[in-house]
């Protein structure tokens, strides 16, 4: 269900499994549970995936680091970064994707052309293989499906994103790649961390073309990011 990527002192970060529900539902444990009940501690979710998504989670280990995080996440000071798959010719190949959400059909959500509470993205994209695009994504924005239905506007559904109409696939291609953020206080000082996980899970993640491109996209703080209007 999970992968353990560094345990601190206040938290926890792990690599949530493709699959996998974040809560716990139809009496089967959710990925915080299961920590919880493999490590025996009580665990606090600071922000979550969607049960297709992989990749990097943040749990804080008590209720005072928990406020801390979320407070980082109230002001966007924690940088994340996704990496997604998809299949097509994209309206465009980097720059934004800004625009209010709203409930569609089926648990679906759309884009709209309003502007008053958007969901914001910034992207790249190279092509990795014949009709196959890799996107890097950054969300400025914390909305429900973002950057899924961020790629739907574009034209390119996420592979093997069967809700938003993405290609058939072993899995969906979307994953949680990169955390970047400040922690600490006034009497233990404040520290960067910074935390990266390749994706594991998915044969197409495997392909040489993607591993070339998270060889350039290693750091992705240090890109030089389409401006707006871009």
């Amino acid at each position: 269900m999970y992968r353990i990527i560094a345990d601190e002192a206040d938290f926890l970060i792990i690599s949530k499994s493709a699959k996998v529900h974040f809560h716990s539902q139809d009496g089967t444990a959710g990925v915080v549970a299961q920590a919880e009940q493999d490590l025996g501690i009580k665990l606090f979710a600071v922000h979550r995936l969607d049960t297709p998504t992989s990749g990097l989670l943040i749990l804080a280990k008590s209720a005072v680091a928990a406020k801390q995080f979320t407070e980082l996440f109230t002001a966007h000071k924690v940088q994340k970064y996704y990496l997604a798959l998809a299949k097509g010719k994209p309206k465009k190949k980097q720059g934004w994707v800004i625009g209010d959400m709203a409930k569609s059909r089926r648990s679906m959500f759309k884009l709209l052309r309003t502007k008053e509470n958007p969901a914001i993205t910034q992207f790249f994209s190279l092509s990795v293989s014949e009709g196959l695009r890799l996107y890097l994504l950054k969300p400025h924005s914390g909305k429900t499906h973002q950057l899924r239905v961020a790629l739907a506007s574009l034209g390119v559904p996420i592979l093997g994103d069967d809700l938003y109409g993405g290609a058939v696939a072993d899995r969906c291609y979307l994953h949680a790649y990169c955390l970047h953020f400040r922690y600490g206080d006034e009497a233990t000082g404040w520290r960067d961390y910074a935390y990266r996980d390749v994706p594991t899970q998915g044969e197409h993640f495997a392909a040489e073309g993607v591993t070339e491109a998270l060889i350039e996209w290693s750091e992705p703080d240090t890109l030089a990011w389409p401006a707006k209007g871009d």
